[in-house]
């Protein structure tokens, strides 16, 4: 049977082959211990090979007629075995797998350091390819418990990921508040599938029609579940906390994995379970519109005072998540309203930005991991120069922070002018509070995309222009060519993506289609991005800007001719240039509220004639801090008090076992009664 299935020509034939690949990727390493060149480079082909299979597969589940399905029963009664690749799975499947791809390539390189240690290369590839299975098998699920044993199996992976470097504390710190976030969320998905498997009788989403009997307070209460559930892997405001700690942690391209598509993964389980629900009240809509726009904005805040690159991307994935949910918010807003072009366009413009955001921010974390692994040091403090240093990771790494600011002709701008016109076509089609909440939102979008463009240029300009900081940034040297190759594929889907958006607009045609929901030959907005001429003229723009950069590299300027008027200092030092707190301390003073201040630490000597002094700003959480650290920790002191019933004896274990079985027997007699 099986044999059938990996020699069809359909969507599932080449994903189950994907997935071989994957699975080789995953052991073979280990059949390697003993030679860690063999098992680094088994580890990266096998993961690449199967990403390419997943692309090839995902590509004919989008552009095909029909679903593609395979469902073969288990041993237990009433549940399958149930892959299904229709037009929502194969969207999210598509970047699951080429971001894997491109940070596969990435990996192999980022990590030669390690591979004399080989049980950490092992390790590193068994969980990676783990991990992209998990992701794949997620996304193809056709049934409750094989969705949720695929998202544990994501999350139990991205954990160890995550831990990689587990010899330091603040790692494993940062891996244990992953892991008890992530479990927290999937509580709630439990109760939301016990609750919807004993509402239609069986586990399967082909049973889920049965929820539409439901009434609108118990669809409200499943909603809720669902948001909490999905919201709390995908850095939902607020609970975003541990967003800003993992991705620092773990490996630059494993934090591009997580950023870029993992936590898509739990849009896409938000997408998937809304259709099974009956017609929501208008409160669910403005409640995520309420939460997208609130998250939106303060994960943009924190992106633009951290001093840390990674940190500062991870709060601003908290930014664009939520972004997504505001989306999808505007969708739900749109079809209570009896609005479908506004719910149109809104879902088009969040499920782009599933895509455009998967692509630039796995960049950006790649270009981030290109500093780090050059300099030694993730921290804005030990940047600077490093455009003229490392060239082609600092231009693809500018290219990226265009696309996140939504500047065009790159993909942000296509996904986020989405988002933009919802907005405007609401307030035109509404009146009173309505048309007022409308305006309310488009200022408060646009205020967001201001302080995004404030925080890539912050970024860009500290990191690579300017002086030396350290000598770390002087020394540092480019990237190695795997490592370019990895973020050259995603700079060039940036670019194909926004010079010629109607790919990714036709692509969007199948999943709006799953989501009952009118595609974009339907809407009849926007055609100027559809036409021959938007792509003439943004490869024109392009091109004008490449040369323009090209030709100011080669133009190199004097310093005697031109020397720098600097109190009579000839030559730029590092004492003569912005950091980043500096950058930030007007918007910091003027804009943001006073939790979004950092903590100021001086130290100085009391003595008559003082030695140096040492300044240090640090700006942690202000949610996790007053509201989930006390929270976390008053819960591990509370769990703790059940340590006692782990007493390490066979016998009391055995006891256990017995009493849960004469508990189990005595519920089925119970159930047998009652039902005679």
């Amino acid at each position: 049977m099986f044999f059938n299935y990996f020699t069809g020509n359909s969507a599932i034939s080449t994903f189950l082959l994907a997935c071989l690949l994957l699975l080789g990727g995953a052991i073979l390493p280990i059949l390697f211990l003993r030679q860690n060149r063999a098992a680094h480079l088994s580890g990266m082909i096998f993961s690449a090979a199967g990403c390419l299979a997943g692309i090839f597969s995902a590509i004919k589940g989008l552009f095909a007629e029909s679903a593609s399905l395979v469902s073969i029963p288990w041993l237990t009664g009433g549940i399958n075995l149930s892959l299904k690749i229709d037009g929502l799975a194969a969207f999210f499947l598509l970047p699951i797998f080429v971001v894997g791809f491109a940070a596969a390539l990435y990996g192999y390189s980022y990590l030669q350091h390690d591979v004399p240690r080989v049980r950490k290369i092992v390790f590193h590839w068994f969980f990676f390819n783990i991990l992209m299975l998990s992701m794949a098998a997620v996304v193809t699920a056709g049934n409750g418990l094989q969705f949720l044993i695929a998202w544990e199996g994501m999350s139990i992976s991205s954990f160890f990921l995550v831990c990689y470097d587990y010899e330091k504390e603040e790692v494993c710190r940062a891996g244990w508040l992953y892991f008890m976030a992530t479990h927290i969320g999937v509580a709630f998905l439990f109760f939301f599938f016990l609750t919807a498997a004993n509402t239609s009788g069986s586990l399967d989403f082909s049973s889920f029609d049965a929820l539409h009997s439901l009434s609108p307070a118990m669809a409200g209460g499943l909603f809720i579940l669902i948001m909490l559930g999905f919201g709390s892997k995908a850095g939902l405001f607020p609970m975003h906390v541990w967003l800003p700690e993992a991705h620092p942690a773990a490996p630059s391209h494993i934090s591009a994995l997580m950023s870029g598509v993992m936590i898509k993964t739990a849009v896409y389980g938000f997408l998937r379970m809304l259709p099974f629900l009956p017609p929501l009240p208008t409160w669910c809509a403005v409640l995520l519109i309420a939460i997208g726009l609130c998250g939106a904005l303060f994960g943009i805040s924190m992106a633009a005072s951290q001093n840390d690159i990674k940190r500062s991307l991870a709060y601003s994935t908290v930014e664009n998540i939520n972004l997504i949910f505001l989306g999808i918010g505007l969708w739900l807003f749109g079809i209570n309203a009896g609005l479908p072009v506004v719910a149109g366009i809104a879902l088009i413009g969040a499920l782009l930005h599933v895509w455009n955001h998967a692509f630039f921010k796995g960049l950006l974390f790649m270009g981030a991991g290109s500093l780090l692994h050059s300099t030694g040091s993730r921290f804005f403090a030990k940047f600077g120069g490093l455009l003229k240093r490392m060239p082609f990771s600092g231009a693809m790494l500018i290219l990226g922070s265009a696309a996140i600011a939504g500047l065009p002709p790159l993909n942000g701008f296509v996904s986020e002018l989405y988002l933009y016109m919802s907005v405007v076509l609401m307030g035109q089609q509404t009146h009173g509070i309505m048309a007022f909440s409308s305006l309310l939102i488009l200022s408060l979008m646009i205020l967001i995309g201001g302080l995004v463009l404030f925080t890539v240029c912050r970024m860009t300009g500290i990191a690579l222009l300017g002086e030396p900081r350290a000598p770390e940034a002087e020394n540092a040297a480019e990237s190695a060519p795997l490592m370019l190759v990895g973020m050259a594929i995603l700079s060039f889907l940036c670019i194909l993506a926004g010079v010629v958006p109607s790919v990714m607009l036709a692509a969007v045609a199948k999943p709006a289609q799953a989501l009952h929901t009118s595609t974009v030959a339907d809407l009849h907005v926007l055609p100027f991005l559809l036409t021959w001429q938007w792509t003439a003229i943004s490869v024109a723009v392009l091109c004008l800007l490449g040369g323009w950069l090209w030709l100011s590299s080669k133009n190199k300027i004097s310093e005697g001719n031109f020397p720098t008027w600097g109190c009579g200092f000839q030559k730029p030092n590092r004492r003569m240039v912005y950091s980043a707190a500096g950058f930030t301390q007007f918007a910091q003073d003027t804009l943001f509220a006073d939790s979004l201040s950092p903590h100021n630490e001086i130290v100085t000597s009391p003595d008559l004639f003082r030695k140096t002094g040492r300044f240090t700003q640090s700006l942690g959480d202000p949610l996790f801090n007053r509201f989930f650290a006390p929270l976390f920790a008053n819960l591990s002191s509370r769990a703790h008090r059940f340590h006692k019933l782990q007493a390490g004896k066979l016998n009391i274990y055995l006891l256990y076992i017995f009493i849960a079985t004469i508990l189990l027997i005595g519920l089925d007699i119970y159930q047998n009664l009652r039902g005679v």
